[in-house]
């Protein structure tokens, strides 16, 4: 008794140890499992077969993968199926729960890839926009510093002509008094100009009026002499 009941502990301990070998076996199994697992992930990509009839036993007509767009003309609620047509104008019969509202998570991230390639480019655009803007201001900055350059010097050009303005003014004051002054000179010259003439002319005459009294007198010596001389040879000849 003593006997069996020892051989029944030593199986007992054999049990345990090879229970034990098992565990640290499954264990080491797992962990080598683990070690070669790898993440996948289910496709999103399939595709749909759109039959000639809302069963599984009409013929496919062709295979529409995920993404398709679709005319819904029809559904049975019955079969589950709903009859669509195609942009090529192909109608077939298609399970309704493959049907969506919207387009697929794949053609959304696409169009959102795409906007943001758009929204990159447009980035880029007005980056490019924004450093032209920032060239025309620091254009429009050094254009409005040359015109106020500009502006002061007009400003100090404009002191001096009114400046000189007055001078002008003085001088025009000085230049009409000597325009009078040279008007009377004139008239008086004319004046004097007038008798010179009229005095020109009373000589003339007083000339004239002598000359003609000299011929006169001439004439009248002319006369006279020769009949002074024939008086005389009258008297000589009385004698």
């Amino acid at each position: 008794m003593f006997y069996s009941s020892g051989k029944r502990g030593m199986a007992h301990s054999e049990m345990k140890m090879m229970t034990k070998i098992a565990v640290f076996g499954l264990l080491c199994l797992m962990a080598g499992l683990q070690a070669a697992a790898e993440p996948a992930w289910v496709s999103d990509q399939f595709e749909v077969m759109l039959r000639t009839g809302p069963s599984t036993t009409n013929a496919i007509e062709r295979m529409l993968p995920s993404g398709t767009a679709l005319e819904v003309l029809e559904r049975d609620d019955a079969t589950g199926y709903a009859r669509v047509r195609t942009r090529a104008g192909t109608e077939g019969w298609i399970l309704t729960r493959y049907l969506m509202s919207e387009t697929s998570a794949r053609e959304q991230l696409t169009q959102l890839r795409s906007q943001l390639d758009n929204a990159s480019a447009q980035g880029s655009s007005l980056t490019s926009q924004l450093d032209a803007v920032k060239d025309e201001y620091d254009t429009a900055t050094s254009r409005i510093d040359t015109l106020e350059r500009e502006k002061r010097k007009l400003e100090q050009e404009l002191a001096e002509i009114k400046r000189t303005s007055t001078d002008v003014l003085g001088i025009n004051s000085q230049n009409i008094s000597l325009r009078e002054q040279l008007a009377t000179l004139e008239i008086k010259l004319e004046t004097v100009k007038q008798e010179n003439r009229e005095l020109t002319s009373e000589t003339s005459r007083y000339w004239f009026m002598a000359g003609a009294l000299v011929l006169m007198i001439g004439i009248l010596l002319g006369i006279w002499v020769p009949r002074m001389r024939l008086q005389r040879h009258s008297r000589y000849d009385r004698f």
